[in-house]
């Protein structure tokens, strides 16, 4: 399966390119490189990678403002390696458009990880077709758009009209970091303090709803001073 999957690797650290380019070919994944934005935005351009893994502090450039220039054009895959651990670091990453943050230095087996579930969310995208499908399935939840009802195995979700736009939008992002202004601004069409505290209130009594039972699995994923993740079940 790796094969098939092109890499954008944009790091300016020679040493942390030659260690993920070296895992990377170890797993018959194929890859380019670039060491500044400059090169990165064009690797984009004429490369046409599956997933980008992209560094922060470039010599050119921020790492943001390479995202948001792929980002006016493209919805390719981007998970940025970082040395920058805040939390504004990584909101301002995700904001921008990034799709997962892993923080310096890292485990190869996690960065391994991180690019399973970007294939895995890219399948499942590329195997619907272009129209949405009416019907959301994720382990025993799913959702019928089409009658604005959820359900956990053969049983109705008796959710609020919060409740269900947010289930939705995590539905369609399912494996994608929501970060709270994301979710507030597409949920209220603002990001207020009031707004990030009804946010989490609301969350609550929904995940109550998706994870009631003891033997009921994660659905939504919380990163902590960021936002939240719904999770693929197996």
């Amino acid at each position: 399966m790796n094969k098939n999957f092109k890499i954008l690797v944009v790091e300016d650290d020679t040493a942390v390119r030659k260690l993920i380019t070296t895992t990377l070919k170890a797993h018959e994944y194929r890859y380019d490189t670039a060491s500044d934005g400059k090169s990165a935005v064009m690797g984009a351009v004429s490369h046409n990678p599956d997933i980008i893994l992209l560094d922060l502090g470039l010599p050119d450039m921020d790492g943001v403002e390479v995202i948001n220039r792929i980002r006016s054009w493209s919805n390719v895959p981007i998970i940025v390696i970082s040395a920058r651990s805040e939390d504004y670091d990584k909101i301002e990453a995700l904001d921008a458009g990034a799709d997962d943050y892993l923080t310096k230095p890292f485990s190869v087996d996690e960065l391994l990880a991180r690019l399973r579930v970007t294939q895995r969310r890219l399948g499942i995208l590329h195997s619907s077709s272009q129209a949405e499908s009416p019907i959301y399935t994720n382990g025993k939840l799913s959702i019928d758009y089409s009658t604005g009802c959820a359900y956990m195995g053969e049983e109705e979700l008796h959710l609020t009209p919060i409740e269900y736009k947010l289930l939705c939008l995590l539905a369609r992002n399912t494996g994608k970091v929501l970060t709270h202004k994301f979710i507030t601004q597409s949920v209220w069409g603002s990001s207020w303090e009031n707004d990030i505290v009804s946010l989490r209130v609301f969350m609550a009594t929904l995940r109550k709803k998706l994870e009631s039972g003891e033997e009921s699995a994660l659905y939504i994923q919380t990163h902590i001073g960021v936002g939240y993740r719904m999770l693929k079940v197996e």
